[in-house]
Protein backbone atom coordinates (compact mmCIF):
# COMPACT_ATOMS: atom_id res chain seq x y z
CA UNK A 1 0.00 0.00 0.00
CA UNK A 2 1.50 2.82 -1.23
CA UNK A 3 0.57 5.64 1.44
CA UNK A 4 3.76 7.92 0.94
CA UNK A 5 2.51 9.61 -2.55
CA UNK A 6 -0.85 10.79 -1.63
CA UNK A 7 -0.16 11.86 1.66
CA UNK A 8 3.29 13.75 0.75
CA UNK A 9 1.10 15.94 -1.92
CA UNK A 10 -1.71 16.42 1.00
CA UNK A 11 0.64 17.81 3.70
CA UNK A 12 2.27 19.91 0.65
CA UNK A 13 -0.61 21.36 0.04
CA UNK A 14 -0.72 22.60 3.66
CA UNK A 15 2.84 24.32 3.54
CA UNK A 16 4.47 20.96 5.31
CA UNK A 17 6.16 18.50 4.43
CA UNK A 18 5.98 14.72 4.37
CA UNK A 19 9.52 13.57 7.26
CA UNK A 20 8.11 10.11 7.55
CA UNK A 21 4.90 7.43 6.93
CA UNK A 22 4.98 4.40 8.75
CA UNK A 23 2.47 1.19 9.53
CA UNK A 24 2.95 -0.61 12.43
CA UNK A 25 0.82 -2.31 15.07
CA UNK A 26 -2.02 -0.65 14.25
CA UNK A 27 -0.53 2.71 14.30
CA UNK A 28 -0.59 4.90 10.58
CA UNK A 29 2.23 7.61 12.04
CA UNK A 30 2.68 10.09 10.02
CA UNK A 31 5.80 12.65 10.71
CA UNK A 32 5.09 15.88 9.09
CA UNK A 33 7.91 18.77 9.42
CA UNK A 34 8.70 22.28 7.69
CA UNK A 35 11.72 24.53 7.90
CA UNK A 36 11.09 26.22 11.31
CA UNK A 37 9.66 23.58 12.70
CA UNK A 38 5.84 22.66 13.09
CA UNK A 39 3.59 24.67 15.91
CA UNK A 40 0.56 22.33 17.58
CA UNK A 41 -1.78 24.31 14.72
CA UNK A 42 -0.25 22.71 11.89
CA UNK A 43 -0.34 19.85 13.58
CA UNK A 44 -4.49 19.75 13.91
CA UNK A 45 -4.21 20.93 10.31
CA UNK A 46 -2.49 18.03 8.96
CA UNK A 47 -4.19 15.36 11.59
CA UNK A 48 -7.42 16.68 10.51
CA UNK A 49 -7.10 16.78 6.30
CA UNK A 50 -5.04 13.29 6.86
CA UNK A 51 -8.04 11.65 8.83
CA UNK A 52 -10.76 13.34 6.10
CA UNK A 53 -8.46 11.83 3.54
CA UNK A 54 -8.38 8.36 4.87
CA UNK A 55 -12.27 8.63 5.71
CA UNK A 56 -12.67 9.11 1.87
CA UNK A 57 -10.53 6.72 0.28
CA UNK A 58 -10.08 4.00 2.87
CA UNK A 59 -6.38 2.76 2.26
CA UNK A 60 -6.50 0.79 5.38
CA UNK A 61 -8.51 -2.13 5.87
CA UNK A 62 -10.08 -2.26 9.61
CA UNK A 63 -9.38 -0.13 12.63
CA UNK A 64 -6.23 1.50 13.64
CA UNK A 65 -4.83 4.70 14.88
CA UNK A 66 -3.35 7.78 13.47
CA UNK A 67 -0.54 9.45 15.05
CA UNK A 68 0.59 12.85 13.68
CA UNK A 69 3.96 14.31 14.95
CA UNK A 70 6.77 16.42 14.06
CA UNK A 71 10.45 14.65 13.96
CA UNK A 72 11.16 16.50 17.62
CA UNK A 73 14.32 17.59 18.01
CA UNK A 74 16.03 13.97 18.35
CA UNK A 75 14.90 12.93 14.47
CA UNK A 76 14.73 9.06 14.18
CA UNK A 77 16.83 8.11 11.13
CA UNK A 78 14.80 5.34 9.18
CA UNK A 79 15.33 5.79 5.11
CA UNK A 80 18.59 7.40 2.88
CA UNK A 81 16.84 10.52 2.75
CA UNK A 82 17.03 10.61 6.58
CA UNK A 83 20.24 9.90 6.65
CA UNK A 84 21.22 12.56 3.73
CA UNK A 85 19.50 15.02 5.32
CA UNK A 86 20.99 14.36 8.55
CA UNK A 87 24.75 14.79 7.21
CA UNK A 88 26.91 16.85 9.50
CA UNK A 89 24.62 16.42 12.50
CA UNK A 90 25.22 14.80 15.68
CA UNK A 91 24.12 11.02 15.47
CA UNK A 92 23.42 8.05 17.65
CA UNK A 93 23.36 4.42 16.12
CA UNK A 94 23.20 1.12 16.82
CA UNK A 95 24.78 -1.44 14.38
CA UNK A 96 23.71 -4.89 14.30
CA UNK A 97 26.70 -7.50 13.64
CA UNK A 98 27.30 -10.77 12.63
CA UNK A 99 28.15 -13.17 15.77
CA UNK A 100 29.07 -9.87 17.98
CA UNK A 101 27.60 -7.59 20.27
CA UNK A 102 25.93 -5.00 18.95
CA UNK A 103 27.55 -1.78 18.44
CA UNK A 104 26.87 1.72 19.47
CA UNK A 105 28.39 4.74 17.69
CA UNK A 106 27.68 8.43 18.43
CA UNK A 107 29.72 11.23 16.21
CA UNK A 108 29.08 13.47 12.97
CA UNK A 109 27.13 11.94 10.18
CA UNK A 110 29.36 12.64 7.57
CA UNK A 111 28.39 10.99 4.52
CA UNK A 112 25.50 8.98 3.55
CA UNK A 113 24.34 7.40 0.30
CA UNK A 114 21.17 4.62 -0.38
CA UNK A 115 23.38 1.82 1.21
CA UNK A 116 25.45 2.57 3.63
CA UNK A 117 26.41 5.90 5.90
CA UNK A 118 29.45 7.38 7.60
CA UNK A 119 30.08 8.42 11.09
CA UNK A 120 32.90 10.20 12.20
CA UNK A 121 32.78 8.33 15.66
CA UNK A 122 34.03 10.06 18.58
CA UNK A 123 36.06 7.00 19.52
CA UNK A 124 36.68 5.13 16.49
CA UNK A 125 37.32 7.71 13.84
CA UNK A 126 35.65 7.41 10.50
CA UNK A 127 33.35 4.34 10.33
CA UNK A 128 31.26 3.06 7.39
CA UNK A 129 27.97 1.26 8.14
CA UNK A 130 25.63 -0.25 5.93
CA UNK A 131 21.47 0.48 6.24
CA UNK A 132 20.76 -2.89 6.64
CA UNK A 133 23.08 -3.40 9.63
CA UNK A 134 21.42 -0.54 11.39
CA UNK A 135 19.22 -1.78 14.29
CA UNK A 136 18.13 2.03 15.65
CA UNK A 137 19.44 5.70 14.46
CA UNK A 138 18.60 9.02 15.45
CA UNK A 139 20.23 12.70 15.52
CA UNK A 140 21.43 14.15 18.96
CA UNK A 141 20.26 17.45 20.54
CA UNK A 142 22.43 18.39 22.74
CA UNK A 143 21.19 21.25 25.38
CA UNK A 144 23.49 24.28 25.53
CA UNK A 145 23.84 28.08 25.89
CA UNK A 146 24.27 27.91 21.67
CA UNK A 147 21.48 26.02 20.94
CA UNK A 148 18.74 27.30 19.27
CA UNK A 149 15.00 27.67 20.30
CA UNK A 150 12.65 25.27 19.03
CA UNK A 151 9.10 25.52 18.75
CA UNK A 152 6.70 23.38 20.74
CA UNK A 153 5.21 20.06 19.69
CA UNK A 154 2.69 17.99 19.86
CA UNK A 155 1.25 14.91 18.56
CA UNK A 156 -2.39 14.41 17.42
CA UNK A 157 -4.03 11.36 17.50
CA UNK A 158 -7.30 10.18 16.26
CA UNK A 159 -8.54 6.48 15.93
CA UNK A 160 -10.77 5.15 12.26
CA UNK A 161 -13.55 2.56 13.16
CA UNK A 162 -13.30 0.02 10.78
Amino acid sequence: MDLETPLRSLIASLGLELYDVEFTAGTLSVVVDRPGGVDVDALANANRAISAWLDENDPIPGRFTLDVSSPGLERRLRTPAHFTRAVGEQVTLRERRDGEKTRRLEGVLVAADAASVTIDDTNLGHVVVALDALERARTVFHWGASAPVAKRTKSHSTSKKG
